[in-house]
Protein backbone atom coordinates (compact mmCIF):
# COMPACT_ATOMS: atom_id res chain seq x y z
CA UNK A 1 0.00 0.00 0.00
CA UNK A 2 0.91 3.77 -0.64
CA UNK A 3 1.16 5.87 2.48
CA UNK A 4 -1.89 7.54 1.73
CA UNK A 5 -3.85 4.21 1.35
CA UNK A 6 -2.39 3.00 4.85
CA UNK A 7 -3.25 5.95 6.30
CA UNK A 8 -6.90 6.14 4.70
CA UNK A 9 -6.74 2.63 6.48
CA UNK A 10 -5.83 3.76 9.63
CA UNK A 11 -8.15 6.58 10.11
CA UNK A 12 -11.01 4.10 9.12
CA UNK A 13 -9.28 2.00 12.05
CA UNK A 14 -9.99 4.53 14.31
CA UNK A 15 -12.95 5.45 13.28
CA UNK A 16 -14.05 2.57 14.19
CA UNK A 17 -13.95 3.71 17.49
CA UNK A 18 -16.11 6.31 17.55
CA UNK A 19 -19.92 6.85 17.37
CA UNK A 20 -21.85 9.75 15.48
CA UNK A 21 -20.29 13.24 15.83
CA UNK A 22 -16.86 11.18 17.07
CA UNK A 23 -18.04 10.61 20.21
CA UNK A 24 -17.48 6.95 21.75
CA UNK A 25 -20.57 5.59 22.31
CA UNK A 26 -20.98 4.85 26.10
CA UNK A 27 -19.86 0.87 26.54
CA UNK A 28 -16.96 2.09 24.67
CA UNK A 29 -16.47 5.73 26.89
CA UNK A 30 -16.91 2.97 30.38
CA UNK A 31 -14.14 0.97 28.77
CA UNK A 32 -11.63 3.97 28.44
CA UNK A 33 -12.81 5.47 31.90
CA UNK A 34 -11.98 2.23 33.34
CA UNK A 35 -8.87 1.61 31.08
CA UNK A 36 -7.53 5.16 32.57
CA UNK A 37 -8.77 3.97 36.27
CA UNK A 38 -6.80 0.86 36.07
CA UNK A 39 -3.22 2.26 35.49
CA UNK A 40 -0.88 2.13 38.81
CA UNK A 41 -1.71 5.70 39.87
CA UNK A 42 -3.56 6.95 42.80
CA UNK A 43 -6.50 7.37 40.44
CA UNK A 44 -6.84 3.81 40.67
CA UNK A 45 -7.93 4.27 44.60
CA UNK A 46 -9.79 7.20 44.52
CA UNK A 47 -13.97 6.98 44.13
CA UNK A 48 -14.53 7.71 40.10
CA UNK A 49 -17.89 9.38 38.85
CA UNK A 50 -18.59 8.79 35.38
CA UNK A 51 -20.70 11.52 34.74
CA UNK A 52 -23.80 12.36 31.35
CA UNK A 53 -23.92 16.01 32.11
CA UNK A 54 -21.02 18.57 32.81
CA UNK A 55 -22.64 19.01 36.32
CA UNK A 56 -23.58 16.36 39.12
CA UNK A 57 -24.68 16.67 42.39
CA UNK A 58 -23.50 14.30 45.05
CA UNK A 59 -25.26 14.10 48.47
CA UNK A 60 -23.32 13.73 51.54
CA UNK A 61 -25.17 12.83 54.88
CA UNK A 62 -24.19 12.35 58.41
CA UNK A 63 -24.16 13.50 62.55
CA UNK A 64 -21.89 16.05 63.57
CA UNK A 65 -21.22 14.39 67.15
CA UNK A 66 -22.98 12.33 69.62
CA UNK A 67 -26.60 10.92 68.75
CA UNK A 68 -27.44 8.44 71.58
CA UNK A 69 -28.84 10.16 75.05
CA UNK A 70 -29.41 8.97 77.88
CA UNK A 71 -33.30 7.06 77.75
CA UNK A 72 -36.12 8.76 79.67
CA UNK A 73 -38.54 6.54 81.81
CA UNK A 74 -40.76 4.23 79.64
CA UNK A 75 -43.55 5.49 77.87
CA UNK A 76 -41.81 9.28 77.45
CA UNK A 77 -40.21 10.58 74.52
CA UNK A 78 -37.13 12.18 74.21
CA UNK A 79 -36.95 15.95 74.88
CA UNK A 80 -36.45 18.12 71.46
CA UNK A 81 -33.45 19.53 72.59
CA UNK A 82 -32.06 15.96 72.94
CA UNK A 83 -33.38 14.53 69.36
CA UNK A 84 -30.52 14.39 66.78
CA UNK A 85 -30.62 15.58 63.24
CA UNK A 86 -28.74 14.08 60.13
CA UNK A 87 -26.60 17.30 58.95
CA UNK A 88 -27.03 17.02 54.82
CA UNK A 89 -25.15 18.97 51.97
CA UNK A 90 -23.86 18.07 48.74
CA UNK A 91 -20.79 18.10 46.85
CA UNK A 92 -20.69 19.54 43.18
CA UNK A 93 -18.74 18.53 40.41
CA UNK A 94 -18.56 20.68 37.83
CA UNK A 95 -16.29 19.72 34.83
CA UNK A 96 -13.98 21.36 32.98
CA UNK A 97 -12.63 19.92 29.25
CA UNK A 98 -9.07 18.74 28.34
CA UNK A 99 -7.54 17.74 25.50
CA UNK A 100 -5.22 15.00 24.46
CA UNK A 101 -3.01 14.76 21.16
CA UNK A 102 -0.74 11.86 20.26
CA UNK A 103 1.28 11.39 16.73
CA UNK A 104 1.59 8.11 15.42
CA UNK A 105 4.37 7.87 12.80
CA UNK A 106 3.41 6.54 9.59
CA UNK A 107 5.47 3.00 10.02
CA UNK A 108 3.89 2.66 13.49
CA UNK A 109 0.56 2.83 11.72
CA UNK A 110 1.93 0.58 9.12
CA UNK A 111 3.18 -1.78 11.61
CA UNK A 112 -0.06 -1.87 13.64
CA UNK A 113 -2.39 -1.98 10.43
CA UNK A 114 -0.59 -5.08 9.66
CA UNK A 115 -1.15 -6.83 13.03
CA UNK A 116 -4.83 -5.51 13.02
CA UNK A 117 -4.64 -3.94 16.64
CA UNK A 118 -4.11 0.07 16.01
CA UNK A 119 -7.42 0.99 17.82
CA UNK A 120 -5.99 -1.00 20.75
CA UNK A 121 -2.97 0.51 20.71
CA UNK A 122 -4.12 4.04 20.71
CA UNK A 123 -6.15 3.75 23.33
CA UNK A 124 -2.82 2.15 25.72
CA UNK A 125 -0.53 5.08 24.22
CA UNK A 126 -3.40 8.02 25.43
CA UNK A 127 -4.43 6.06 28.53
CA UNK A 128 -1.37 5.54 30.14
CA UNK A 129 0.18 8.82 29.62
CA UNK A 130 -3.70 10.26 30.47
CA UNK A 131 -3.71 8.71 33.96
CA UNK A 132 -0.47 10.20 34.91
CA UNK A 133 -1.62 13.82 34.41
CA UNK A 134 -5.35 13.53 35.60
CA UNK A 135 -3.14 12.29 38.62
CA UNK A 136 -1.31 15.21 38.33
CA UNK A 137 -4.35 17.98 38.24
CA UNK A 138 -6.38 15.25 41.04
CA UNK A 139 -2.69 16.08 43.80
CA UNK A 140 -1.45 19.19 42.05
CA UNK A 141 -3.79 21.08 40.22
CA UNK A 142 -4.43 25.22 41.38
CA UNK A 143 -6.47 27.42 39.74
CA UNK A 144 -4.23 30.44 41.64
CA UNK A 145 -0.40 30.10 40.80
CA UNK A 146 1.66 28.47 38.54
CA UNK A 147 2.77 28.14 34.68
CA UNK A 148 1.35 25.11 34.01
CA UNK A 149 -1.83 25.98 32.02
CA UNK A 150 -3.46 22.40 32.49
CA UNK A 151 -2.75 22.41 36.40
CA UNK A 152 -4.41 26.08 36.69
CA UNK A 153 -7.76 24.06 35.21
CA UNK A 154 -8.80 22.98 38.73
CA UNK A 155 -7.87 22.82 42.33
CA UNK A 156 -6.53 19.74 43.35
CA UNK A 157 -6.50 17.82 46.79
CA UNK A 158 -3.28 19.67 48.18
CA UNK A 159 -4.71 23.57 47.20
CA UNK A 160 -8.11 22.09 48.50
CA UNK A 161 -6.81 20.81 51.89
CA UNK A 162 -6.28 23.98 54.18
CA UNK A 163 -7.98 23.00 57.58
CA UNK A 164 -5.03 20.82 58.75
CA UNK A 165 -1.56 21.36 57.72
CA UNK A 166 1.34 20.06 59.49
CA UNK A 167 4.23 22.40 58.49
CA UNK A 168 7.96 20.58 58.85
CA UNK A 169 9.74 23.98 57.21
CA UNK A 170 11.05 25.12 60.51
CA UNK A 171 11.60 22.11 62.44
CA UNK A 172 15.19 21.33 63.81
CA UNK A 173 15.25 17.78 61.95
CA UNK A 174 13.34 17.77 58.36
CA UNK A 175 14.57 14.20 57.02
CA UNK A 176 11.83 11.85 56.31
CA UNK A 177 11.18 9.29 59.43
CA UNK A 178 8.23 7.90 61.14
CA UNK A 179 7.89 11.59 63.22
CA UNK A 180 6.65 13.10 60.19
CA UNK A 181 4.00 10.42 59.71
CA UNK A 182 3.31 10.68 64.02
CA UNK A 183 2.33 14.92 63.29
CA UNK A 184 0.16 14.34 60.13
CA UNK A 185 -2.28 11.30 61.98
CA UNK A 186 -2.22 13.77 65.31
CA UNK A 187 -3.36 16.87 63.30
CA UNK A 188 -6.03 14.63 61.71
CA UNK A 189 -9.73 14.43 63.94
CA UNK A 190 -10.32 11.31 66.00
CA UNK A 191 -13.21 10.69 64.30
CA UNK A 192 -11.87 10.62 60.77
CA UNK A 193 -8.78 8.27 62.14
CA UNK A 194 -10.40 5.21 64.32
CA UNK A 195 -9.56 2.97 61.31
CA UNK A 196 -6.33 3.82 60.66
CA UNK A 197 -5.21 0.39 57.92
CA UNK A 198 -8.33 2.44 55.58
CA UNK A 199 -6.37 5.93 55.46
CA UNK A 200 -3.59 6.60 53.64
CA UNK A 201 -0.33 8.44 53.71
CA UNK A 202 -0.06 9.64 49.73
CA UNK A 203 4.03 10.44 49.33
CA UNK A 204 6.51 10.92 46.94
CA UNK A 205 8.53 8.36 45.40
CA UNK A 206 11.65 9.89 47.22
CA UNK A 207 9.88 10.21 50.09
CA UNK A 208 8.83 6.32 50.83
CA UNK A 209 12.23 4.95 49.53
CA UNK A 210 13.58 7.82 52.31
CA UNK A 211 11.54 5.93 54.80
CA UNK A 212 11.62 2.79 54.12
CA UNK A 213 16.01 3.76 54.47
CA UNK A 214 14.92 5.22 57.68
CA UNK A 215 12.80 1.48 58.89
CA UNK A 216 16.01 -0.50 57.08
CA UNK A 217 18.32 1.34 59.56
CA UNK A 218 17.02 -0.60 62.32
CA UNK A 219 19.38 -3.36 64.02
CA UNK A 220 15.78 -5.70 64.12
CA UNK A 221 14.46 -8.65 61.90
CA UNK A 222 12.12 -5.19 60.13
CA UNK A 223 15.37 -3.64 59.68
CA UNK A 224 16.93 -6.91 57.22
CA UNK A 225 13.25 -7.29 56.07
CA UNK A 226 13.78 -3.65 54.53
CA UNK A 227 16.95 -4.12 52.79
CA UNK A 228 16.59 -7.11 51.32
CA UNK A 229 12.81 -7.07 50.00
CA UNK A 230 10.80 -4.35 49.10
CA UNK A 231 7.86 -4.48 51.65
CA UNK A 232 5.10 -2.42 52.11
CA UNK A 233 5.27 0.61 54.09
CA UNK A 234 3.36 1.53 56.85
CA UNK A 235 3.31 4.09 59.70
CA UNK A 236 1.42 3.49 62.81
CA UNK A 237 -1.00 1.19 61.42
CA UNK A 238 -1.46 3.69 58.23
CA UNK A 239 0.02 2.51 54.65
CA UNK A 240 2.57 4.55 52.83
CA UNK A 241 1.99 4.70 49.50
CA UNK A 242 4.30 6.18 46.94
CA UNK A 243 2.01 8.33 44.18
CA UNK A 244 3.99 9.21 41.25
CA UNK A 245 2.79 13.22 41.03
CA UNK A 246 3.27 13.79 44.48
CA UNK A 247 5.93 16.58 45.48
CA UNK A 248 8.82 15.82 47.13
CA UNK A 249 8.30 17.98 50.01
CA UNK A 250 4.15 17.31 50.71
CA UNK A 251 2.36 14.50 51.78
CA UNK A 252 -1.47 13.91 52.16
CA UNK A 253 -3.33 11.75 54.75
CA UNK A 254 -6.69 11.26 54.14
CA UNK A 255 -9.23 8.05 53.54
CA UNK A 256 -8.76 7.31 49.63
CA UNK A 257 -12.41 7.75 48.64
CA UNK A 258 -12.39 10.96 50.31
CA UNK A 259 -11.64 11.98 46.82
CA UNK A 260 -13.96 12.11 44.05
CA UNK A 261 -13.13 12.02 40.44
CA UNK A 262 -15.87 12.94 37.79
CA UNK A 263 -15.22 12.10 34.44
CA UNK A 264 -17.95 12.62 31.65
CA UNK A 265 -18.93 9.79 29.34
CA UNK A 266 -19.32 12.73 26.18
CA UNK A 267 -15.64 11.37 25.35
CA UNK A 268 -14.46 12.17 21.56
CA UNK A 269 -11.18 11.24 19.13
CA UNK A 270 -10.72 12.90 15.84
CA UNK A 271 -8.29 12.41 13.50
CA UNK A 272 -5.98 14.35 11.39
CA UNK A 273 -2.61 14.12 9.25
CA UNK A 274 0.68 15.94 9.33
CA UNK A 275 2.12 15.14 5.45
CA UNK A 276 5.20 17.18 6.11
CA UNK A 277 6.52 15.81 9.40
CA UNK A 278 4.43 11.90 7.90
CA UNK A 279 2.36 11.60 10.78
CA UNK A 280 -1.29 10.45 11.92
CA UNK A 281 -2.99 12.59 14.61
CA UNK A 282 -5.12 10.96 17.25
CA UNK A 283 -7.13 13.61 19.00
CA UNK A 284 -9.02 12.76 22.34
CA UNK A 285 -11.15 15.50 24.24
CA UNK A 286 -13.12 14.71 27.64
CA UNK A 287 -14.30 16.64 30.83
CA UNK A 288 -13.28 15.67 33.95
CA UNK A 289 -13.05 16.83 37.52
CA UNK A 290 -12.04 16.77 40.91
CA UNK A 291 -13.28 17.64 44.17
CA UNK A 292 -12.12 16.08 48.38
CA UNK A 293 -15.65 15.06 49.58
CA UNK A 294 -14.97 16.11 53.13
CA UNK A 295 -12.11 18.66 53.81
CA UNK A 296 -11.84 18.11 57.03
CA UNK A 297 -10.57 14.46 56.55
CA UNK A 298 -7.83 15.59 54.93
CA UNK A 299 -4.37 16.23 56.70
CA UNK A 300 -1.22 17.67 54.97
CA UNK A 301 2.05 17.47 55.58
CA UNK A 302 4.64 19.88 54.17
CA UNK A 303 8.30 21.35 54.29
CA UNK A 304 10.18 17.75 55.01
CA UNK A 305 13.71 17.05 53.09
CA UNK A 306 13.61 13.75 51.49
CA UNK A 307 16.20 14.74 49.45
CA UNK A 308 18.16 16.37 52.01
CA UNK A 309 21.33 13.66 51.87
CA UNK A 310 21.39 12.87 47.97
CA UNK A 311 24.24 13.10 45.91
CA UNK A 312 24.43 15.46 43.29
CA UNK A 313 24.12 13.11 39.94
CA UNK A 314 25.12 13.73 36.32
CA UNK A 315 24.65 12.34 33.03
CA UNK A 316 26.80 12.30 30.04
Amino acid sequence: MTNDQIVDKADLAISDLTGTGGYLNPMQANTFIRMLIDQPTIVKAIRTYPMNAPTMEINKIGFSGRILKPAPASGTALSQSNRSKPITDQVTLTTTEVIAEVHLPYDAIEDNIERGNLEDTVMALITAQASLDVEDLVINGNTSTGADAFLRLRNGILAQATSHIVDFQDSADRSVSKTIFKHGLKAMPSKYSTNRPSLRFYTSPNCEIEYADSLANRETVLGDTKINTWAKNSAYGVPVVAAAKMPNTQYILCHPKNIILGIQRQIMIETDRDIRSRVLIVVLTMRLDVKCEEEDAIVKGTGFLPDDDTPTTTTA
